[in-house]
């Protein structure tokens, strides 16, 4: 077991007449080297949430646990949990300020007090894991493309060495390349290293594809945790919620109306073109 959330609260304005719930009683799991995707409409809670999970934002009431121990338990460093617990913003570049890309990855391990030569293989390392060499060791990040400085901003989070790495809408503003290049390097990540990864997501699209979890945040509390397949059937549900499912899901209901015998629970291009292949096969 990774993280427990244990009935968490968190009040904006709290004891005023602007007390508002950013998150309401929402309690669940996350265990090690899961792959879990959040969604919801803004304003539901999901990136608030993820800010509890590393400690940046303290609940009114309730409780975190990572690894079995409470993180508001008196002494506990919240330092050393965001060493274990990384996040990474959405539009993590604009965190970007040393004078080239290397001094950048070096930053957040340097904060650890480390010996410069385990800042150095760190810094090496994660640069590795996200796809740039050393010929982008001495650039500015500033002269970088969009998904390039993205991969850096990853890296300097990953050179923290996470055992959980928090994305909060991590494609956001990038082209299609782009936004291929980044959830394929969370993939590898999570498959290739064991990472337990949390996707903060607005594409139904991407999180059909990638993930293995699906929980759905609704004006701060949970409204459906399952596998994607699970959480698509209530498509219908995630229309009341301001969401949707994935676009191949109303096509697959629409052949399903007309007499075509396929799947419903099919929720990405790749599973409709093979099970329309393997009616034609019949």
């Amino acid at each position: 077991m990774a993280i427990k959330v244990e009935h968490l609260n968190h009040i904006y304005g709290q004891d005023t007449i602007f007390e508002q719930y950013a998150l309401k009683d929402v309690s669940l799991t996350i265990g090690d080297g899961e792959f879990v995707g959040l969604i919801g409409h803004t304003g539901s809670g999901k990136s608030t949430l993820t800010q509890h999970l590393n400690g940046l934002l303290k609940a009114s009431s309730g409780d975190i646990l990572y690894n079995g121990t409470s993180i508001y338990s008196e002494g506990y460093s919240l330092k050393e949990l965001r060493s274990h617990v990384g996040l990474v913003f959405q539009y993590p570049e604009h965190q970007l300020f040393e004078v080239d890309v290397f001094s950048d990855v070096c930053f957040g391990p340097k904060n650890l007090g480390l010996e410069k030569e385990e800042i150095e293989r760190r810094a090496r390392e994660a640069l590795q894991l996200t796809g740039l060499d050393e010929s982008f060791y001495k650039q500015s990040p500033f002269e970088l493309s969009g998904g390039q400085k993205r991969r850096v901003a990853i890296a300097g989070v990953l050179a923290m060495q996470p055992e959980v790495l928090i994305l909060d809408e991590p494609t956001a503003g990038l082209d299609p390349r782009g936004r291929e290049e980044i959830l394929g390097l969370v993939a590898r990540l999570h498959e290739e290293q064991g990472m337990t990864v949390i996707l903060v997501s607005h594409s139904m699209e991407d999180v059909a594809r990638y993930v293995s979890r699906l929980i759905v945040m609704n004006h701060g509390e949970k409204a459906l945790d399952g596998t994607p397949k699970e959480v698509f059937r209530h498509y219908k549900e995630l229309e009341a919620m301001g969401l949707a499912a994935p676009q191949i899901t109303y096509v697959v209901q629409a052949l399903r109306e007309r007499g075509i015998p396929i799947d419903q629970d099919i929720t990405t291009v790749a599973e409709a073109r093979d099970a329309i292949l393997a009616m034609w096969k019949r």
